[in-house]
């Protein structure tokens, strides 16, 4: 019986001995990222028959486990990955606002100081240095054009950068997280007990890949976590990564994407609808539905106006009875071919009708036997089999060689109508402000060309220069208010889901301190049965001699 008493304190005292080291252990990490709180699982021993009954034989410890909340854990990545999304696309969002909308440096004061230098010539046809005003002006005007593409375009650089940036921090966490289903794996396979801090280091690992981006994680029957992106394509599967890298954009070298290689070899780019959520989704987001749009927007205003002002300026005659010519430089559209392409065909476009424009860019695909144009903006497709075509005052023609299956182009209408624009007038006598030659003092035509100022001469008769630039100024502003919004919400959301999962997973301290005080006392009585039991046994020792 001496044996039995110390049999069931050794289990006990072995017990209170487990219980210690796992509240020290949560104590110790109580500040520790992505830590779950651990209890240790214990249960009555198979008790032994004795003839008068079953007398207990002391305590099994099953395990240590985690407080592990999958649903709540699953709940918290979720809204990460949100608020990730939100916060950096707020952020770059907040950049472009702010150039747009200052009053100082936008696009309306240098308007409004064009037209100003034009009807001064208007009010003195003949005066030199109002006409040298009004050119400087105009240079002005081209300047701050140009310096808002290239702020514009510095944007764009940056976006590039945190893309691969991005792309690196997710291969990362994806070798980490296939290295954890092998430490985990081997863990199992050897002990039979789950390797619970390798467990909490591989969930915070996938916390901190779904910051990056939007990231499914499946839980296979052996342990390890099978993690994919967008439509199912796997970054990790058991022990084997699946690495993203960037490449430049087939039809647009000015832009980096995000692809990855498929069984047989080839390079294929991850769609930009498949990449969401996430820093990295945050930014394609931010590239494809405001940053480009912005761009195209602020091109088409360049090329509206120049375009406008032009055709007006042609109809006049300058100080030497001669007819006017372009008063500003126009640049062309963008065409291109994708790097893909099999074929020798190549594409042009020209505006014809500046009224009509808008602020899509477009591809233009051939499946062998026709044609298809897409409006990028809206997805609206039209299908032909051969050229020329016009779309939205957008001639587009077959320039030279032959279209392959499977060819794509890109046509970007006004994408550089900003950084493109420059001034073709530079002696203020070519101004044509006469409205018929030789007539000194004639100022007609530099009175219709001040009209133009308010002349709704852009989206199909709708708005005018400055409209137009007031229309994308709201645009971006109420897309950076609603982000900042969203980025609140989300914030709170993840805050709360986190209260909720520490509630129930994190280490409370207090409860800790108790629990060390409780396992302090049960090592002692523990360790006191164990004393009772050998004074029992040297009792019957003596007893014997």
């Amino acid at each position: 019986m001496a044996s039995n008493i110390l049999g069931i304190g050794q289990s006990a005292l072995t017990a209170a001995q487990v219980g210690l080291s796992t509240t020290g252990h949560n104590i110790a990490n109580a500040a520790t990222p992505g830590y779950t709180r651990q209890v240790m699982v214990q249960g009555a021993a198979m008790a032994q028959d004795f003839g008068f009954g079953f007398l207990g034989q002391g305590t099994e410890i099953s395990t240590v486990k985690r407080v592990y909340n999958e649903y709540l854990s699953t709940q918290v990545r979720s809204a990460q990955t949100t608020k990730s999304s939100a916060d950096v696309y707020y952020s770059q969002l907040k950049q472009l606002d702010n150039m747009l909308a200052n009053p100082t440096s936008g696009l309306s004061p240098v308007m409004q100081n064009f037209f100003s230098g034009i009807q001064e010539v208007a009010s003195n046809p003949t005066s030199i240095p109002a006409r040298q005003a009004a050119l400087s002006s105009a240079e002005s005007l081209v300047s701050r054009f140009q310096s808002m593409a290239n702020r514009l375009t510095e944007i764009s650089d940056g976006v590039n950068s945190q893309l691969v940036s991005s792309v690196g921090d997710i291969n990362t966490y994806a070798a980490q997280i296939a290295q954890m289903n092998d430490a985990i794996g081997r863990a199992l396979r050897a002990t039979g007990q789950p390797p619970n801090d390798l467990l909490d280091q591989r969930d915070q690992l996938v916390l901190e890949l779904g910051k990056e981006v939007k990231a499914t994680v499946v839980k296979q029957g052996d342990g390890d976590y099978n993690v994919f992106i967008g439509n199912g394509q796997p970054l990790v599967v058991g022990v084997s990564t699946y690495k993203l890298f960037n490449v430049t954009s087939p039809t647009n070298p000015e832009k980096v994407e995000v692809a990855y290689k498929a069984s047989n070899g080839s390079t294929v780019v991850v769609g930009d609808a498949a990449l969401v959520g996430g820093r990295l989704g945050g930014l394609v987001e931010f590239r494809n539905k405001t940053l480009e749009p912005a761009q195209n927007a602020l091109g088409r205003i360049a090329i509206g106006l120049a375009s406008t002002f032009n055709a007006q300026h042609q109809q006049g005659y300058d100080l030497n009875g001669v007819a006017g010519g372009d008063f500003f430089s126009v640049p062309a559209p963008g065409v291109r071919a994708s790097g893909n392409n099999t074929g020798t065909a190549s594409l042009s476009a020209s505006i014809s009708n500046v009224n009509a424009l808008t602020t899509s860019d477009y591809q233009v695909s051939y499946d062998g036997s026709n044609y298809q144009m897409t409006r990028l903006s809206d997805g609206t497709t039209s299908t032909f089999a051969a050229f020329p075509q016009t779309i939205d005052g957008v001639d587009v023609n077959l320039a030279s060689g032959t279209a392959m299956a499977g060819d794509i182009f890109l046509i970007r209408p006004t994408a550089r109508g900003a950084s493109g624009l420059n001034m073709a007038v530079t002696d203020p006598a070519a101004i044509a402000a006469a409205g018929q030659t030789g007539a000194v003092g004639d100022n007609t035509n530099a009175l219709k060309l001040g009209e133009l100022q308010t002349a709704k001469t852009l989206g199909n008769g709708t708005t005018t220069y400055q409209g137009a630039f007031s229309q994308l100024v709201s645009q971006v502003g109420n897309k950076t208010r609603e982000l900042e919004l969203t980025s609140t919400i989300t914030g709170n959301l993840v805050s709360e889901l986190s209260t909720a999962m520490q509630s129930e997973s994190g280490v409370n301290l207090d409860e800790e301190a108790t629990n060390l005080l409780r396992y302090q006392q049960a090592y002692q009585a523990a360790a006191k049965a164990m004393q009772i039991a050998s004074e029992l046994f040297d009792m019957l020792l003596t007893i014997g001699r």
